[in-house]
């Protein structure tokens, strides 16, 4: 098998199992995330985020988004840039006001609502999207690798940290040269400092 086809059979079963957990209990774990991502000094110390917004059964990413709004940060947010194939990133004040459903229905910034960002080299922090990850930051995304080509054109290094459910962790994954490490991973029950080598 393939590490291709290894990764798509590990997204799919992880997926259908987020899927199958119950509203109640996603709402109540995204809250305890939020807090968590909250108290981390790598988000209290960043004056810009790149944040997303979640879709489908993931991690909600609504409220901390709020919150780092409320923490005056400067908020960036992805739109996936078709022509390209990378994501353009753009300043967000307002999630009524700025947003409108994009790719995949997620919502993304409206380009004549919101400001591109002027550069990367702004970015302090990053949450970073997947489906899978491992203890030592190796991380499973939905295999567009937009994040990965994101984090190879910043000049510096920012905070790379990813949020899940503690359900959405595994032993290990099969990893490609091109896929980046994370530092961090927050789930309802732990902040967990991952050995990711820069």
């Amino acid at each position: 098998m393939t590490v291709q086809a290894m990764k798509q059979s590990l997204r799919q079963s992880i997926i259908a199992a987020r899927q199958n957990l119950a509203a109640a209990e996603r709402a109540a774990a995204s809250r305890a995330i939020t807090a968590r991502l909250a108290a981390l000094a790598s988000y209290r110390n960043a004056s810009t985020v790149l944040a997303y917004m979640s879709f489908g059964a993931e991690f909600e990413t609504a409220a901390w988004v709020r919150q780092a709004l409320q923490d005056n940060k400067q908020v960036l947010l992805p739109r996936v840039n078709r022509a390209s194939k990378e994501l353009d990133l753009y300043l967000v004040e307002d999630l009524q006001r700025d947003l409108a459903p994009g790719a995949w229905d997620i919502p993304e910034p409206v380009p004549e609502r919101c400001r591109l960002a002027g550069s990367l080299h702004e970015v302090d922090f990053i949450l970073l999207p997947g489906v899978a990850f491992t203890q030592d930051g190796a991380r499973l995304g939905y295999g567009g690798g937009f994040y990965d080509k994101l984090i190879a054109r910043m000049p510096h290094q920012p905070a790379l940290v990813a949020a899940a459910f503690s359900m959405q962790l595994v032993t290990a994954l099969p990893q490609e040269a091109t896929d980046r490490k994370i530092e961090w991973l927050v789930t309802e029950h732990a902040t967990i400092q991952c050995a990711a080598q820069h």
